[in-house]
């Protein structure tokens, strides 16, 4: 084995443990995921006692689809927090030449963010979603309840969301250099640029390319129109495969020369 594959697992885990121990950033990562999901969960069971008959069970599988929207809007926000974070934290806190001089490879340095920080981000989205699936089950009242099959699909669908925006914030804060113009660039893509691309007819299979476009084309047909923000544009499994995997592999590539080029 090279040197570079050897220190890659190491690198990893060093940016693991710099991620755990920001105890901010571990903060606002939980209430954007975890919090979110369980105030939310709260505030719908409140007003469902208060007023059974106006205000139906927390769960059911339309609640669950409504989780999902949610864990995956404001995970993407959190994707863009520990993104930027991971992407450039260590040229905005000055202490990337530090690394450089050390000897290690920046190509390895840059690589080994990706899934150090997707480990800090992912068990994160995992518990909001587990607490949401939960509920959607054990509250379902008189509505009917999501089947593990439902749950699984579901499940992975959020991820996936949360996953491919993590991805494309950490190329964006590694291209800019900069944590802060990183989280407005992905976080007006997500909310801004997507939603009206996708609401405009006339733009066709352009509507297409766009990832978020991609991803809620993957929504279980259970869950309807509840987990989505924008219009339903079916597309192939494969379709939607290709536009992930050329978004993700031209935002890394392009990111990572950059990052290995420019001046520590």
């Amino acid at each position: 084995m090279t040197a570079h594959a050897l220190s890659m697992p190491r690198l990893v885990s060093a940016d693991i443990l710099k991620l755990r121990k920001n105890r901010s950033l571990a903060a606002v990562t939980a209430l954007l995921t975890i919090g979110a999901v369980a105030i939310t969960v709260t505030i719908m069971e409140i007003m469902h006692v208060v007023n059974p008959a106006k205000h139906g069970p927390v769960g059911g599988v339309n609640n669950l689809g409504h989780f999902a929207s949610l864990i995956g809007l404001l995970g993407a926000a959190a994707a863009a927090i520990v993104g930027s974070r991971v992407g450039a934290g260590d040229k905005d806190a000055g202490v990337y030449r530090d690394l450089v001089v050390t000897g290690r490879s920046r190509t390895s340095l840059y690589l080994s963010r990706i899934p150090g920080g997707a480990a800090f981000l992912l068990p994160f989205v995992a518990a909001a979603y587990a607490l949401a699936a939960v509920t959607s089950t054990a509250l379902s009242g008189s509505l009917p309840a999501p089947d593990a099959r439902l749950l699984a699909v579901t499940g992975l669908w959020t991820v996936l969301d949360v996953a491919f925006f993590y991805v494309l914030s950490v190329a964006v804060a590694a291209l800019l250099g900069s944590r802060s113009y990183a989280i407005g660039v992905v976080l007006a893509f997500r909310l801004a640029i997507t939603p009206v691309v996708a609401s405009i007819s006339a733009l066709g299979i352009v509507r297409e390319l766009m990832p978020s476009v991609a991803i809620e084309s993957l929504v279980p047909t259970a869950l309807g129109d509840s987990a989505r923000m924008g219009p339903h544009i079916p597309m192939s499994t494969g379709a939607v495969a290709g536009v992930l995997v050329a978004w993700a592999l031209v935002a890394v590539a392009l990111a990572g020369w950059r990052d290995v080029s420019r001046d520590a």
